[in-house]
């Protein structure tokens, strides 16, 4: 009865985590949860105040599929100022959130039986799009000991006559993992060499720590410039998951044919949505530095407790908002019968109460991963139980 690219798509494992748990909230139970992949933060008082502006002042019509001009023109704006990178209006689509964006470069570029790199672990959802593509995802090994980064070489070494795109993302979902410059230099020259797209996934730019800076791989040439799909948005930086608005960089033609599918598909992103996304790009950034400090203080108590629990241990993460935590010396030496991050997962869930999402989810069953969008408070008392869990 289904078509057959449905039968191939995975759950989310991160979705079913969350059911469960808001279920077991529903019954009373005091769950922590770690899954959250969204800032716990309300939307900055000014943009919302934008969206109702916009409602009183009836801009609840369609836009052009592409997304309004002005806010088109704002997103050129911050790229040359804070990216150092040269668009114009044309060359950027807005989308309903930064997902659909990745959604729309993948199936503007990847045709079926094209390979698509993928470092692993990975943002659950980048092989699922593949697949949807009929493409085929192709794991690149991103290991610990190199703080979850692959090498210039590892890449070169994965790239056949069907490679077609490398998807790379930086500050990275699930293990914050922030490519230096020069990591990235020698990534890019690789891609040149091969001739390959790059989708870069910067939705996390803004939250680095350690007074780290973003660097996108797009600026280093014109070269690699006119090789990348660059993918961003506003969810993360202004705790706005739930307006759903992303958008995309890159060269006319890739442009075009992502404007086709979303015209056909989405018509464009939610009018009163844009004009916040607006005001969050062109109006004051000060509560993104504020949020961005709260989060590092957050990162440095939950790696400390981590770290306190001799079976576990963590790569300090340098952006974004999670931890991954490896719990392999836990699954070789405990007497439950736990094997796997999924069998973890379920387990500390039912007998403490703590929600977090299994490494499984993210192409390695040896981790779990913690967000610490979440308050201090809930922090140390998560981790409290986890450690009575595994101690």
């Amino acid at each position: 009865m289904l078509a057959d690219r449905v039968k191939q798509i995975n759950e989310s494992i991160t979705l079913a985590v969350s059911s469960k748990a808001k279920q077991m909230k529903s019954r009373g139970i005091d769950v922590i949860g770690f899954g959250a992949g969204e800032p716990d933060f309300d939307t900055p008082l000014n943009i919302r105040e934008k969206a109702k502006q916009a409602i009183s002042q009836g801009f609840t019509k369609y836009t052009p599929a592409l997304g309004m001009p002005e806010l088109r023109e704002a997103i050129a704006e911050k790229l040359k100022r804070e990216n150092g990178l040269s668009y114009s209006p044309k060359e950027i689509i807005v989308s309903c959130g930064a997902k659909y964006a990745l959604f729309e470069a993948i199936m503007a570029l990847v045709n079926p039986g094209e390979e698509v790199l993928i470092p692993s672990p990975y943002w659950v959802s980048y092989p699922e799009m593949v697949k949807i593509a009929r493409g085929r995802a192709v794991f690149i090994d991103a290991r610990k000991e190199n703080s979850f980064k692959i090498t210039a070489s590892q890449l070169e070494e994965k790239i056949s006559k069907k490679t077609k795109l490398l998807i790379l993302n930086s500050p990275s979902n699930p293990a914050g993992t922030v490519y230096t410059e020069k990591e990235l230099e020698r990534l890019s020259e690789v891609i040149l060499k091969k001739n390959i797209f790059l989708i870069s996934d910067e939705i996390y730019e803004k939250l680095v720590y350690e007074g780290n800076k973003h660097r996108s791989i797009a600026s280093f040439s014109s070269k690699i410039k006119e090789r990348t799909i660059l993918i961003n948005g506003v969810s993360k930086s202004y705790s706005m998951t739930g307006w759903r608005i992303g958008y995309a960089a890159a060269i006319p033609e890739i442009i075009k044919a992502m404007g086709n599918i979303q015209s056909h598909s989405t018509s464009n992103p939610a009018s009163i949505s844009q004009m916040a996304a607006l005001e969050a790009i062109s109006g004051p950034q000060d509560k993104v530095e504020e949020m961005r400090s709260i989060f590092e203080k957050r990162r440095d108590l939950m790696l400390k407790l981590i770290n306190g629990i001799p079976e576990l241990s963590c790569v300090k993460p340098q952006g974004a908002f999670y931890c991954f935590v490896d719990i392999s010396e836990y699954l070789r030496t405990n007497n439950k019968g736990i094997d796997s991050s999924l069998s973890f997962a379920d387990r500390l869930l039912e007998e403490k109460s703590v929600a977090v999402v299994p490494g499984a989810a993210f192409g390695d069953s040896n981790f779990i991963r913690l967000s610490f969008a979440t308050s201090e408070e809930n922090i140390e008392k998560g981790l409290n139980r986890i450690k009575e869990f595994v101690s």
